[in-house]
């Protein structure tokens, strides 16, 4: 058989999900795909020519112990025999992609979501699972499993496909943002990977832990300020109390969350406004170059160049420090893609895509 699933950017809401603030993600025609087979011999036998590794899992039925943390091959195999799955008979597999590796676009989300895919098909006794289903899976596998901190976006963006709307609070939320009409079709992007390593812990203890102390601090004072109804007129309440840097990251915060509800009507519109969505792009970056500080100046320049050779917008995508940004050209994806590399990125053209999927 074969799986294959795409990765993902974020839209809207970049360093929101964790602050229980809703996202808007597309998956992109990007894809990581497994070509598996069942063997006599028990266990799991993967090949990864890409980057010149095999994976080699011994197994008797009983649950895998972990050699090393976000052993995502292992975990996806014990969160599939906590649910019911066995496997009397072996995998071999061989692994491929054109997703950017650790650059901000889910390639590890949606690696896990095929290999999820694969096993599920694989099974002694085969269930086709809904998308949704392999989104919470996969979340189990990654973030559960290793106790790690993140949100469900990279799985249900990877694992549903196209576009989606996702709140995580009070409840999880999904809404596929499907086209209305041929004009409100999202057009094209150019993906641009700066190919300098991200700083994730780095930014989510300054950015994620940072806005946390804040919030905690200003609900002491005032219980009913709130990330989901409070103004940015109300967070001048705060100005004195806050240092200049804290006041901007929390500003920055409620502007971001109303650009989303702003790109949320003109994704829903029976026309998209390609103009307009393009700016709430750029709007976006600005904000999370400015207040969040998890651009770096090589993907500034990058973005300025894709703007200036026609782009409507664009942004970083990903915790930030590095990895990829974005750009939207529907008119004019080539020479915004040569633009992104003679400021010194590589540029992918791509388009949003459909979520995963198999062939037996």
């Amino acid at each position: 058989m074969t799986s294959s699933t795409p990765g993902r950017i974020c839209l809207f809401g970049e360093h929101q999900d964790y602050l229980g603030l809703p996202v808007i993600a597309a998956a992109i025609s990007r894809r990581i795909q497994i070509d598996a087979t069942p063997t006599p011999e028990l266990g799991f036998r993967l090949n990864l020519p890409d980057i010149g590794r095999t994976v080699t899992i011994p197994f008797d039925g009983s649950p895998l112990t972990y050699p090393q943390d976000r052993d995502y091959f292992r975990s996806a195999v014990n969160v599939l025999l906590r649910d019911g799955f066995t496997f009397s008979r072996g995998v071999l597999g061989e692994v491929h992609g054109n997703i950017p590796i650790n650059a901000g676009t889910s390639s590890s989300s949606a690696l896990l979501v095929t290999w999820l895919n694969v096993l599920t098909q694989l099974a002694d006794q085969p269930r086709s699972l809904p998308p949704t289903q392999l989104a919470e899976l996969a979340y189990a596998a990654e973030v559960l499993e290793f106790g790690e901190p993140g949100g469900m976006m990279d799985h249900y963006a990877t694992a549903v496909g196209q576009v989606i709307y996702l709140e995580s609070q009070p409840q999880i939320r999904l809404v596929s943002l499907e086209p209305r009409s041929p004009a409100s079709r999202l057009g094209t992007f150019v993906l641009g990977d700066s190919q300098e390593p991200k700083d994730t812990i780095g930014i989510l203890s300054r950015v994620k832990y940072g806005m946390l102390d804040i919030l905690a601090r200003i609900r002491a004072v005032n219980p009913g300020f709130s990330l989901h109804h409070s103004s940015l007129t109300d967070a001048t309440e705060f100005k004195d109390s806050l240092t200049k840097d804290e006041y901007i990251l929390l500003k920055g915060n409620l502007a971001n969350r109303d650009i989303l509800r702003d790109a949320l009507t003109v994704l829903q519109a029976d026309a998209l406004d390609h103009r307009r969505f393009g700016q709430l792009l750029t709007d976006h970056h600005a904000n999370l170059r400015d207040a969040q500080r998890i651009s770096t100046p090589k993907i500034d320049r990058m973005l300025d160049a894709a703007l200036a050779a026609g782009a409507l917008g664009g942004k970083i995508n990903g915790s930030g420090g590095g990895g990829c940004m974005f750009a939207y050209a529907p008119e004019s994806p080539i020479a915004v893609a040569d633009a992104i590399e003679q400021a010194g990125g590589r540029a992918y053209v791509v388009h949003v895509d459909n979520g995963t999927r198999h062939t037996l």
